[in-house]
Parts: structure tokens; sequence; C-alpha cells
């Protein structure tokens, strides 16, 4: 058997278009990613790196701090962020110093307070700092039991039994077995095992569901209010106003820094001629109109999402009970003809206010569920569960089944795995812990 072979060569020229990913592009489409905070720390780096560079902070930067409310206007959706100066660690020792003479002791109490952290909690065992301190067992304890009876309520706590257990003790107002519950049978209560606690101290079930609600309304991490608020300012991108019945978007682009060249500096710096130096001013030149560009295409891009999503969304911003139509990814960037992962990342981190309120861009998208009743969204959804929860029968509360198929009754045709997904979502407990006993 003969096998035969032929190989041939032969030149051909084709033609590809190709997008290359330079460092510039990745840059550009980052900052579109960015939220305002971000963009600014970014255009802040640069100003660092290019001398010929001048950046004019927002007006906003002085008196954001302290939002007034003027007359016949809501609230500046700042005044909802706490002003705390102090941190706990430094009202600790305020009250340390106030109350506590300058013995051993108070030594002991300091040392532990350092392992304090931000929610209030003792990050170190009384052992471990016996053994570091020198100090005994007994003054250890007593050095914590000090700490425990400072302000605020449940700090010094080791875990959240004993947190609790602290600002029960200190409440005057606390149900009647409150405190022994927590300390007896506090897994029974987590668990919801009622009966048996109400069989140990012979109450009712009604007593252990006042003493559970009254536990709720404690809180959990009592030092996170002296927390630092850095970073909990939310700048708008964009704001909603509303006049007879007409909406109107508009771009907050003076919550960016203004950034400008300084071209008398340029002019000094070229007189030398040098061609380094002409090379250097040349760059950066080039680096301040690029960033300039592409902190115009950003806010361009962010402005007609919003506009899109404003106008798909009209019935939110002008029904008071805010319905959101189903909309996705996909129909904005075929609207406005860009790629689903620039709508994504103009989206995310970027807001909108509103006089009734600051949303996030991407919480106008809801996802399309089938209904017999026209067109609905995930959203309606939740707030047909939500409503079926809030008028169900405590003694006895809706399954998930039960949930599903009195949907299905109000056109709502899910899946009973979806029902508890939503409910998860919503924050709203199995039926088994809504049953109360009232």
């Amino acid at each position: 058997m003969k096998f035969e072979q032929q190989f041939s060569q032969q030149q051909a020229q084709t033609q590809t278009q190709k997008l290359a990913m330079t460092q510039k592009l990745q840059q550009s489409i980052q900052i579109l990613q960015y939220n305002t905070e971000d963009l600014i720390d970014f255009i802040d780096n640069k100003a660092l790196e290019n001398p010929l560079l001048e950046v004019i902070q927002p007006s906003y930067s002085t008196n954001y701090s302290k939002p007034r409310k003027s007359s016949g206007e809501e609230m500046n959706y700042l005044s909802q962020i706490p002003d705390n100066s102090t941190s706990l660690f430094e009202h600790l020792l305020d009250q340390i110093h106030l109350n506590y003479r300058d013995t051993y002791l108070r030594q002991l109490v300091l040392y532990l307070v350092e392992y304090i952290d931000l929610n209030g909690f003792l990050q170190i065992s009384l052992e471990e700092a016996a053994e570091k301190t020198g100090g005994s067992a007994i003054q250890l304890l007593d050095a914590l039991t000090l700490i425990q009876q400072l302000d605020p309520a449940g700090v010094g706590a080791r875990n959240l039994q004993e947190c609790l257990m602290l600002q029960t003790e200190r409440d005057g107002a606390a149900p009647h077995l409150a405190y022994v519950v927590l300390e007896e049978m506090f897994d029974e209560l987590v668990d919801r095992k009622w009966e048996k606690i109400a069989k140990k101290f012979d109450i009712s079930l009604n007593d252990v569901q006042e003493i559970f609600d009254y536990i709720q309304n404690l809180t959990p991490t009592p030092g996170a209010v002296y927390g630092s608020t850095e970073g909990l300012f939310i700048i708008p991108d964009l704001t909603v106003k509303i006049a007879e019945q007409e909406i109107k978007v508009f771009s907050n682009r003076k919550s960016v820094p203004e950034i400008k060249f300084q071209q008398n500096y340029f002019e000094r710096m070229k007189k030398s001629q040098d061609p380094e130096v002409m090379k250097y001013l040349k760059d950066k030149q080039q680096d301040y109109e690029w960033l300039k560009k592409t902190i115009q295409q950003r806010g361009d891009t962010i402005y007609r999402v919003g506009s899109a999503i404003v106008e798909r969304q009209k019935e939110f911003f002008l029904n008071e009970k805010r319905p959101l139509k189903p909309l996705t990814l996909k129909d904005i960037s075929e609207e406005l003809s860009i790629h689903e992962s620039t709508v994504s990342r103009a989206v995310n981190g970027k807001y909108l206010e509103t006089t009734f309120g600051v949303f996030e861009l991407k919480s106008f998208f809801s996802k399309k569920i089938s209904s017999n009743t026209g067109e609905r969204s995930s959203n309606d959804a939740k707030h047909l569960l939500q409503q079926l929860v809030d008028q169900e029968d405590k003694a006895k509360p809706l399954s998930d089944q039960k949930l599903t198929e009195l949907m299905k009754e109000k056109g709502v045709s899910i899946s009973r795995r979806t029902v508890a997904k939503y409910r998860d979502a919503l924050n709203i407990a199995g039926s088994s812990k809504r049953k109360r006993y009232d």
C-alpha cells in the first residue's frame, strides 16, 4: 500500500478588526465603574503625578458634614447620618478617668479597654489578659465588671448572650424574668422552644412572647453607634425633579472635582527647550486631555443611562406606591446602543436623588415574572408577598406553599422556591419563626 502526501505553502493576506485593550482604555472602563468618591480619589492621585493638572474641589466638601433643614424644604438626605465625633474608645476612656481612681485596678481596666472592638465586645479572654498583665483572675474579672458598668449598656460583653443580659440588667422596664431567661435558656429562646421555657418558669406563652419582643429591641452591637461615619456619605450622580407631572433629570457634575490645565507653568517649563523636558510636558499634557475627556464621557454615559431608566420607570416617580416595571440591562443597552457591561458599570454605585429619597440606579432593574394580569415585575411580587405576610393570622402564619398558592390566585405565578428567595430578600422569617402567642 502506497501513501502519497502532498504539501503546499502559499501566502495570503487577511484583514481583521481587533480591539486592543490598552492601559488608557482599561482606565477609562475603570473610571466609569468608579462611584463619585472613588473618582475623586483617582483624580487626586493623578494630580500628584501630574504637575500640570490643577484640581478644584467641589463646593459640597465644606458643608456636607452639617446638613441643615431649610424652611419649607425636606431634610437633606445626609441628615440621616449620625454626627459622631467621639469614638467608642475615647468615650470609654473619658468615663474611666472621670469615675475611677488611679489604682492598679484602673490600670487593668485601661488594658482591657484596648481589646474592645468597634461593636463593643471584648476580644481577649480574661485568662490571656491575666497572663499578660500579671493580674489575678479575680482582679481581671473585677476590671471587666467596671467596664460593663460604663455606657453604652452592653459594652465589654464577651458574647451576644452576655451583651443582651447586661442591657436587660440595667433596664428597669425589662419584662419580668427576661434576664433569667437569657441567662438560663438563651439557646431555647433563640430556637423558639417556647413551650419548654414556659414550662420551666411556669409562665404563659404570651409571657415568653413579651420577653422575646423586648429582646428583639435590644442592640446586638452597642458600640457600633460610636463607629466612624467615614464613607457613609452618598454623593448622588443624578437628580430628578418633578413639576406638574413632568419629570426632569439633571446631572450633578458639580459633585466631581474640576480639573484645569496649568498653562502658565507649562509655558515657563517650555522655555528650557530641553528635549527630555519637552517630552515630559507633552506626556503630561496628553494625560490631562485624556483625563478630562474620560471624565466627561463618564458623566455623559451615566446621564444617558439614568435618563433612559427614569423614562422607563415613570410610574415610580409619579405614583406614591412606587411601582417598578420589568427592566433589564439588555433593555437599556439596546435602547442606547451600548454594551450591557457598560450599562452595568454605569449603574453600580451610582445614585439618583429625589425629594423622597436617594436610590442606587441598579435598584430600578427588575425581572419580569409570569402573570395573568399583564406585565409584572419581581418587585411587584415582593410587594404582594409582603402584603400577604402583613395580613396573615400571626397565630397561624402562612407557609411558603400557601403563600405560593395565594400569590397565584392574585395573578402572580412563581415557584415555592422563589417565594422562599423573595422572603429571605425581604428579611421575612419562616412561618415557624413568625408565629406569635399574643
